[in-house]
């Protein structure tokens, strides 16, 4: 049914203000409201106005029904219960305003007041629904009145614009931008101020510099957001996981997109190259503990001309190009100034009221909350645990606790700034609040890195003895200790840096347990994760080792620190088809190589399949790295080693990687040993039964028959591949036999199979989220568009292919290029021209824009 226009109101009905309260006691009080609403032009609906031949309770319910907001004002007086009723008119009044807007005004002092009142002033408290504030003369209240109808009004009328209704509407910041828990209070001054930094092109590192919790890292994400609002790049890299400044470069490559899979050069030159011409800003969050790195922003900004970093750090980078911006505690009420509008106060206030809905701050409780927050230094990380306590405890028996904690820094040096020293009392109280269980659980969940799953947190919190793991992390949430966050859907937890800094600090004891136990499930996760993602669940195990890439990076660096190095490579190959749709082959090429320089160069001993594992490795992915890498020799050590230690399956995949490294050797295709290597890995994957290995092979042995020409027996073992990676439900097997299968009907003279091919592999793709896939999808409809003579739709798509590629760290296609047949067919019929115009043209799109063109 279509809707009702919309009410236009007649000048006479201007908005109507019910105002309860009781009558005789507060006179003076509702004259002064009155005169308030209507100096505003509004109609107060007061019970003594007019002539009404009505019982009382018909004439207030019919004045609330016709009302638009509830003014509540209360003394000392409950109000008169009227026979065979159980409520005042007073206390009826507020029950029937249903979902009106409330403000709600309470005199003070009140000595007298009657306890039925407190009781419904204690409800009205818990309603979250009520704006709720004291007074003390009739003059202050008609000021408060004034100002808060004056601001409710202003709230509604922003929220129906149409720019608010679109924001309401878009979604999620800017991808890679953590999303806040909590709204940002205060620090307006602090945004502007560092905006305005960052609109002087000059200023090309900018670093927010303070101690540990004091809001650095909530700064400048609200920072970015804003820049990402005004239409620039942003990427948002967090490095409190990382151990050391020579890995900085890959959360900052991961931020910008650039999966470390291929490409010449670094992971630092690629990550230039994908900058470019961009004009970003880069925000590197927690740097303290890597200040080595800042050599390597300082390469980045002297690269990449547009480009600004913004830095969280405790200390100043020391570097020429920096400006370094202290971010100082949250505005304190001075001494002689108890101001409750403070943002330290309206911190605790709303941190409060999230543990135990209807916390208001009162004229009973002001001086001690403000006490509270002078003694925390306006410390945000400290107010917020501090303001945790409100659900057991009052804020005076809080201002006793805290006051008793802060008189000595407990486990911490002398010297260290008072901020800290009262942060981290504020942490060890909170800790001896919890339970035994709780304090224990705190110290586990000390050994993760980064977010990590309720599964994973409730694993090793048992292998570690916690008898309720579950009971254990609500403990921690209440106590503010960890972070629940949503993730794609699912709870996820992190704890904060500086709390699991004070764990690991206070029980070294319980940290070499807590460490066993989380490499222990996480070496469990990767062995079931290695069939988990060759089936049909491919998505949903994908999506949870996603949550948990920082703990799987960080128990790889755990296992070498450890001289694990048997375990890290079984770990690492249970991992194999994660890490390749992922893109973080490139970082396991390095801990390969790492693996075999220990055993070189410091004598670790290894087993013989784990330097198979870390030859594979090293030099299957540097395959896509350096065209012009000879990988061959690499593979066959491999593929020996594999087969020294009877492992099948690698024995099999090293034969695949080396027939693709034969068919594109630079002196020639050697078509006749890669065939051989090929068919024997086939026969070795029948004889496991691995049908995904089959599908690969398949696969490889379809390229070399193209490569020959033989088009129909390449399409026999594209088809094979395709119905056994079909039949396990395995994505990037289907993506990839798909597309082979779409280019044989291409060559064949079939576009419009071809085109059904690659469009179904794009979409599947695009759900994988692989870019390497990707990549080769565009390429096809590069193609396409060539075979149609449609050069600026190829060119276009050649552009943002190239793009991709670029961006995301993997040049070399191997040798399956096959597009370049009509697309040279372009160029000789004198289209070159336009094609390379469009190519330059196709290169600034986006993946959105050019898969607008794929589908038109």
């Amino acid at each position: 049914m279509a809707a009702g226009p919309a009410v236009i109101r007649t000048p006479d009905q201007r908005l109507r203000i019910f105002v309860s309260s009781t009558l005789k006691e507060l006179e003076p009080e509702r004259h002064a409201v009155r005169a308030a609403i209507e100096s505003m032009k509004l109609a107060p609906v007061m019970f003594e106005l007019g002539a009404r031949p009505h019982p009382p309770r018909d004439l207030y319910r019919s004045y609330l029904a016709q009302s638009d907001v509830f003014v509540g004002i209360y003394g000392e007086r409950y109000g008169w219960v009227a026979p065979d009723e159980t409520v005042s008119g007073l206390e009826d009044e507020y029950l029937l305003s249903g979902s009106l807007p409330h403000l709600i005004y309470v005199k003070a002092p009140a000595p007298e007041r009657e306890e039925r009142l407190e009781t419904l002033l204690d409800r009205i408290r818990d309603d979250d629904r009520s704006s709720y504030k004291s007074f003390s003369t009739p003059d202050e209240l008609a000021r408060l009145v004034e100002d808060d109808l004056a601001t409710l009004l202003a709230e509604r009328f922003d929220a129906g614009r149409p720019e608010a209704v679109a924001a309401a509407a878009a979604g999620p910041p800017a991808s890679g931008i953590p999303a806040p828990y909590t709204a940002i209070v205060g620090r307006e001054e602090e945004q502007r101020e560092v905006l305005e930094l960052l609109d002087d092109r000059d200023v090309r590192i900018v670093t927010l510099v303070g101690p540990g919790g004091i809001g650095k890292s909530r700064l400048a994400i609200e920072i970015a957001g804003a820049v990402a609002a005004q239409g620039r790049d942003v990427a948002f890299a967090l490095l409190e996981s990382v151990a050391s400044a020579d890995r900085v470069i890959v959360p900052i490559a991961r931020a910008l997109g650039v999966r470390d899979a291929g490409g010449e050069g670094s992971l630092e030159d690629r990550v230039v190259t994908a900058l470019a011409d961009r004009d970003a800003l880069l925000v590197v969050d927690n740097m303290e503990h890597v200040l080595a790195a800042s050599r390597l922003l300082v390469r980045l900004i002297t690269d990449v001309p547009r480009l600004q970093i913004l830095v969280t750090s405790r200390s100043p980078l020391r570097v020429r190009a920096e400006r370094m911006y202290e971010v100082g505690p949250l505005a304190v009420p001075a001494d002689d100034a108890p101001d409750t509008g403070a943002s330290a106060v309206t911190l605790f206030e709303r941190r409060a009221a999230a543990v135990r809905p209807g916390f208001r701050v009162t004229p009973e409780n002001t001086a001690s909350v403000i006490a509270i927050c002078r003694a925390l230094d306006g410390v945000p990380l400290a107010i917020e645990l501090a303001a945790a306590r409100v659900r057991s405890l009052t804020v005076e028996q809080i201002l006793d606790r805290l006051d008793s904690a802060l008189t000595l820094l407990v486990g911490g040096a002398r010297d260290l700034p008072e901020r800290q020293r009262a942060l981290r009392s504020t942490i060890e109280w909170s800790v001896d609040l919890l339970d035994d269980d709780a304090r224990s659980a705190l110290k586990t969940l000390a050994a993760f890195s980064g977010t990590f799953s309720l599964a994973s947190a409730e694993a090793v919190l048992a292998a570690t003895g916690t008898p309720d793991p579950f009971g254990a992390l609500e403990a921690l949430l209440d106590a503010s200790l960890i972070a629940s966050i949503d993730h794609e859907g699912e709870t996820a937890f992190r704890l904060l840096s500086l709390v699991r800094a004070y764990a690991q600090e206070a029980a070294p004891e319980h940290a070499e347990r807590a460490t066993r136990a989380w490499i222990d499930h996480y070496r469990a996760l990767a062995t079931d994760a290695a069939t988990g993602v060759r089936g049909k669940d491919q998505l949903d195990w994908l999506a949870r080792l996603d949550l948990e890439i920082e703990n799987l990076a960080g128990v790889t660096r755990a296992m070498f620190d450890r001289r694990e190095l048997d375990d890290a490579a079984v770990y690492l190959w249970s991992l194999y088809l994660y890490l390749w749709i992922g893109g973080y082959l490139g970082v396991v090429q390095g801990w390969a190589e790492e693996i075999l320089q220990m055993a070189e160069r410091d004598g670790v001993p290894i087993a013989v399949r784990t330097r198979a594992v870390a030859e594979y490795y090293a030099n299957a992915i540097r395959f896509w790295q350096d065209p012009a890498f000879d990988t061959a020799p690499g593979m066959v050590r491999s593929r020996d080693l594999f087969i020294e230690a009877h492992d099948l399956f690698g024995t099999a995949l090293s034969r695949v990687s080396l027939g693709l490294a034969l068919l594109t050797e630079a002196s020639g295709a050697d078509y006749a040993t890669a065939t051989t290597e090929l068919e024997t890995s086939l026969a070795e994957f029948r004889s496991a039964d691995d049908a995904w290995g089959q599908a690969m092979a398949h696969v490889m042995l379809g390229r070399v028959d193209m490569l020959r020409n033989d088009l129909v027996a390449a399409q026999a073992h594209f088809d094979e591949s395709l119905a056994l990676a079909s039949a396990q439900g395995e994505r990037l097997g289907i993506v990839i036999a798909m597309n082979h299968r779409g280019w044989t009907r291409f060559l064949s003279g079939d576009l419009a199979g071809a085109r059904d091919d690659f469009s179904h592999g794009m979409d599947i793709s695009l759900a994988l989220g692989h870019d390497e896939s990707l990549a080769y999808g565009l390429e096809a409809f590069v193609g396409l568009a060539a075979a149609e003579g449609d050069a600026r739709k190829a060119g276009l798509l050649l552009g943002a292919a190239q793009t991709v590629r670029r961006r995301k760290g993997f040049l070399n296609p191997g040798a399956f290029e096959f597009y370049m047949i009509p697309l040279t067919a372009l160029r000789d019929g004198s289209l070159g021209e336009e094609l390379d115009r469009c190519i330059a043209e196709g290169a600034g799109l986006t993946v959105d824009q050019a898969l607008e063109h794929v589908r038109d």
